[in-house]
C-alpha cells in the first residue's frame, strides 16, 4: 500500500490543548515531517481548525487518537496524497 504523505483534516476541538500544543503532539509522531493547524472558527466552547500534515508515511490512525485523546472529533478528511511524491491539485476547466 503507497504511504500517505499529505492528509487534511477539518476538525472540532475543545480550546485547551492550545494548537500549539495539539501541533507538536502531532508533529512529534513517527513519519510526520511537518504540521499546520488553522482555526476558522471560535466560539464560547470549541474552535474549528483545519489541519493540514505532511510527511513521509502518515501514519493516520495514530493522528486519529491523538485528535481525539485531546477533546477533538474530525468532521471531514478533506484530502489525502499518497504516494512516492505529493501531486498539487491541477486546475480544470469547472474551476
Amino acid at each position: 500500500m503507497a504511504a500517505i504523505r499529505r492528509i487534511v483534516l477539518d476538525i472540532l476541538k475543545p480550546h485547551e490543548p492550545s494548537i500549539l500544543d495539539l501541533a507538536s503532539l502531532l508533529g512529534d509522531l513517527p513519519g510526520i515531517e511537518g504540521v499546520n493547524v488553522l482555526i476558522y472558527e471560535m466560539d464560547r466552547d470549541v474552535e474549528n481548525a483545519k489541519i493540514t500534515i505532511e510527511g513521509g508515511d502518515i501514519p493516520f490512525e495514530r493522528v486519529r487518537e491523538v485528535i481525539t485523546d485531546n477533546g477533538g472529533v474530525i468532521h471531514s478528511l478533506d484530502e489525502v496524497v499518497a504516494g512516492k511524491v505529493i501531486v498539487e491539485e491541477a486546475a480544470t476547466p469547472q474551476d
